[in-house]
C-alpha cells in the first residue's frame, strides 16, 4: 500500500480511537489523559499494534501539542496578576517545591540513577496539572470558592518556577558544563524578565497589534507569533514551552479571550497526540518493574500536596474545610510532569525513568478528582472523631466512678 495512504490510514484511527476515549472519559467525568497514555502504549513499541508510518508526523504534532498547552495557560493571566502573585504567594511556592520535588530527587537517587535523573524526577513530582485541576473545579463547582485563588496561585508559582527549572534540565540533560549551563539559565531569565517588562509595560500595545475583527486572521497570526517565539527560545536553548508560555501571557483582554477560543480545539487535539506520543516510546513490558515505587511515590506526594494546599490556604485566612478542599485539588498531575520526563527519555537518560513517570502519572491522574473530592469530608470525619473521643465516656463497666459531691456544712 503508498506510504501516504497507509500514513492516512493510522493518523486517522489515532485521532478517531482519540475522540472515542475522550467521549468515555467524559461520560464517566474523569480525565481522559490516563486513556491517552493507554493508548500510546498499545499502539508504541511492544504494543500491541506498533505504528509505524505516522510515528515522524505525531513526534511533531507532540512537540506542538506542549507549545499549545503552555500558550493557553499564559492566555489565562496577566502580566499584572503574575507578579503580584509573585511579591505576595512565594511562601507557598517555596513550601511547594520542597515538599514536593524532594521526594523525586530521593527516589531516584535510592533507585541509583544519579543526579541528572534526581533532578529531572524532581520535577515531575513538584508539577501539579494545571489542565486537570481546572477541569475538576469546574466539575464541582468550585470556581467561586475562596481557597481556588490560593489552588490557582500556586498553579502559576509552579508554571513561573518552570521558566528557571527547564532550562536548567535542558542543560544538564545536553551535558554541557557549569559556565555554559549558567549562561543558558541566564539566558532564560534574561528573556523571562524581558518579555514580562514588555506585557507589563506594553501588553495593550501588542494586544491590539496582534488584535483582528477577522477569527481566521486572529489565529493565524497568534498561532504564528507562538511557533516562531518557541522556535527563537529552543535555537537560544531556552524551552519552546517557555517561550509559548510568556507569549500567552504578553497577550490579554480581549485577544486573549478570542485566541483562547479559537484555539482550544487545536490544544486539545495536539496536547491528546502529544500524550500518546510520550505513550508510543514506552514499553508496556517496562512498567511493571517500577511500578512499586511509582505507587510509593505516587502515596508520599499526594500527601504532600495536600499537605502544601491545607498549609497555603491556612496562611490566608481559608477555613479548615476549605483548606482541606485546597489540598485535595493539587494531587493531580499531568502534562507537565509528562512534558519533563520526556526531555529527559528524548535525552535517552535513565531508561526506567519514562516507564516510572508514566505509571506516576497514570496513578496520580486518576487519584487525583478523588482526593478533590473526598479530602475534605473524610479530614472531616477524622478530625470530628478526634474531637468526640475523649467526651465518649465507653462502655458502663469501663467508666470509672464519679467522685461523690462536696457536702459543706452550715
Amino acid at each position: 500500500m503508498h506510504s501516504s495512504a497507509v500514513f492516512l490510514i493510522e493518523f486517522g484511527a489515532i485521532i478517531l480511537g482519540l475522540g472515542l476515549l475522550g467521549r468515555v472519559a467524559g461520560r464517566f467525568r474523569f480525565s481522559p489523559i490516563p486513556l491517552y497514555l493507554l493508548a500510546g502504549l498499545a499502539f508504541g513499541k511492544g504494543g500491541l499494534l506498533p505504528l509505524g508510518a505516522s510515528e515522524e508526523f505525531v513526534a511533531i504534532g507532540a512537540e506542538i501539542g506542549v507549545i499549545l498547552l503552555l500558550l493557553m495557560l499564559g492566555l489565562e493571566y496577566t502580566a499584572t496578576d503574575l507578579v503580584s502573585n509573585l511579591k505576595t504567594q512565594y511562601p507557598a511556592g517555596l513550601v511547594d517545591g520542597a515538599l514536593n520535588a524532594l521526594p523525586g530527587a530521593a527516589m531516584a537517587l535510592l533507585l541509583g540513577w544519579g543526579p541528572v535523573a534526581a533532578v529531572v524526577l524532581a520535577g515531575v513530582t513538584w508539577i501539579s496539572s494545571s489542565g486537570v485541576i481546572a477541569k475538576v473545579l469546574g466539575d464541582l463547582g468550585r470556581l467561586g470558592n475562596r481557597e481556588t485563588p490560593v489552588v490557582l496561585s500556586i498553579l502559576v508559582l509552579e508554571d513561573l518556577a518552570m521558566a528557571v527549572y527547564l532550562p536548567i534540565v535542558t542543560a544538564l540533560l545536553a551535558g554541557v558544563g557549569l559556565a555554559a549551563g549558567s549562561a543558558t539559565l541566564a539566558i532564560a531569565l534574561g528573556v523571562a524578565g524581558l518579555v514580562l517588562f514588555v506585557a507589563v509595560r506594553y501588553g495593550r500595545v501588542i494586544s491590539r497589534f496582534v488584535s483582528s475583527d477577522d477569527p481566521e486572521k486572529l489565529l493565524l497570526v497568534v498561532l504564528g507569533l507562538t511557533l516562531l517565539v518557541a522556535g527563537l527560545a529552543q535555537q537560544l536553548q531556552v524551552s519552546a514551552a517557555v517561550g509559548a508560555f510568556l507569549v500567552g501571557i504578553a497577550l490579554s483582554g480581549e485577544v486573549a479571550e478570542g485566541a483562547h477560543h479559537l484555539l482550544s480545539p487545536l490544544r486539545d487535539l495536539f496536547a491528546a497526540v502529544f500524550f500518546v506520543f510520550f505513550g508510543l516510546h514506552t514499553d508496556p513490558a517496562s512498567i511493571p518493574p517500577v511500578l512499586l515505587p511509582a505507587l510509593a511515590l505516587a502515596v508520599v506526594t499526594a500527601g504532600t500536596k495536600i499537605a502544601t494546599g491545607y498549609w497555603a490556604a491556612r496562611r490566608n485566612g481559608i477555613s479548615a474545610k476549605g483548606a482541606w478542599r485546597a489540598g485535595g485539588t493539587l494531587v493531580a498531575r499531568g502534562e507537565f510532569s509528562i512534558v519533563i520526563a520526556g526531555l529527559a527519555v528524548s535525552a535517552g537518560i535513565e531508561p526506567s525513568l519514562g516507564p516510572l513517570a508514566t505509571a506516576y502519572v497514570l496513578i496520580l491522574v486518576v487519584i487525583g478528582p478523588l482526593t478533590a473530592r473526598y479530602t475534605e469530608p473524610v479530614a472531616t470525619w477524622v478530625t470530628g472523631r478526634r474531637r468526640r473521643a475523649p467526651l465518649d465516656p465507653g462502655p458502663a463497666e469501663e467508666r470509672l466512678p464519679l467522685p461523690e459531691p462536696v457536702r459543706h456544712e452550715r
